[in-house]
């Protein structure tokens, strides 16, 4: 009986480590790729605890969401020939599984470490061909902010045809270590440069106060001219004002003297018009004689004329009738 309670804790215990051997658990976020005798399997499987044969059957889990590697002090040569290494250099990428066949043909082309293949030993060749075309000036400064976009761009492109599940995110590269030396000199043209550059932000400055200062003295010259013109405009419209009252008055004279000289020349031809009628030959007659009846003396006779002409010695005769006209004249 004690041999047989022996076997049956054996076959438990056979029991037990392959149950233990052959239950899994697949983390969320990874895919579970099987092995049987060295044979991947094309079914995997998803997170949760799965049941395989055990000593038989492996599994490799792979992560299928965003992950990134990390690549550190990878070698570069300049096209000048100055060795120089980055520290690191950090690969976001994602394997997208297509109902896990991209996921197995990747793993069966390139293994369950399909990254060491595609990105690893992708960034060394793609940074030294990089590289070995620029110099170090171009690597080190002009354009080393176009480094990690040219690593996407080119990692991406081969991954395209050789992992079409796989998909680069973002690359990031650290500054390159340089020889100390050369670092020095950098730093110098460095400082020179910021220098130069405070040195025409300075100039800006002054010029953009200059500049400030001009149109300043040009706003305060308009403004003056702009109130010299509205004065000017002022005293022209006082002016124009002076002279339209002047033509109103002189207008209102005018009319007034036209008036007075019409109501005169009404009052002539009406009085002309008036003696037309009335002088007459009979008036005129009587208006003689109303004149003759108003001298103090008249003379009658045939001598009347020789007394007035000059140089007669003969006096005119007396006539009777001048002295009776005289006599009646004195009395």
């Amino acid at each position: 009986m004690p041999h047989i309670g022996a076997v049956f804790g054996a076959i438990a215990g056979v029991m037990a480590i392959m149950l233990h051997s052959s239950i899994h658990k697949v983390e969320e976020g990874h895919l579970a790729v099987y092995y049987r005798g060295g044979a991947l399997l094309t079914s995997p499987n998803g997170p949760g605890y799965h049941i395989m044969l055990p000593f038989i059957t492996t599994y490799r889990s792979v992560q299928t969401t965003l992950q990134t590697d990390e690549i550190k002090n990878v070698p570069c040569g300049t096209s000048g020939g100055v060795m120089i290494y980055f520290d690191r250099i950090e690969v976001v990428n994602m394997l997208v599984p297509s109902a896990g066949t991209t996921l197995v043909d990747t793993v069966r082309n390139y293994t369950a470490d399909y990254d060491k293949t595609l990105i690893f030993n992708k960034i060394h060749h793609e940074l030294n061909q990089f590289c070995s075309v620029h110099t170090l000036q171009e690597v080190y400064i002009d354009l080393f902010d176009i480094i990690d976009e040219n690593m996407k761009t080119a990692l991406q492109k081969d991954l395209n045809v050789m992992a079409p599940g796989l998909t680069i995110q973002a690359v990031r590269v650290t500054k390159p270590k340089i020889p100390e030396s050369i670092r020095r000199n950098f730093e110098l043209m460095e400082a020179e440069k910021t220098r130069l550059l405070v040195t025409a932000q300075t100039q800006r400055v002054v010029e953009k106060e200059a500049e400030t200062e001009r149109k300043r003295a040009i706003i305060e010259a308009q403004k003056v001219a702009q109130v010299a013109e509205i004065h000017f405009q002022q005293l022209v419209m006082e002016k124009e004002t002076e002279k339209r009252i002047s033509e109103i008055e002189d207008s209102a004279f005018l009319a007034k003297e036209r008036a007075k000289a019409d109501a005169e020349y009404y009052t002539a031809a009406k009085i002309a018009e008036a003696n037309k009628v009335k002088l007459t030959p009979e008036y005129l007659e009587l208006m003689k004689y109303q004149a003759i009846s108003a001298n103090s003396k008249i003379y009658f006779g045939q001598d009347i004329p020789n007394m007035f002409v000059e140089g007669t010695n003969n006096p005119p005769k007396s006539n009777k009738w001048e002295n009776v006209r005289t006599s009646r004249s004195e009395s």
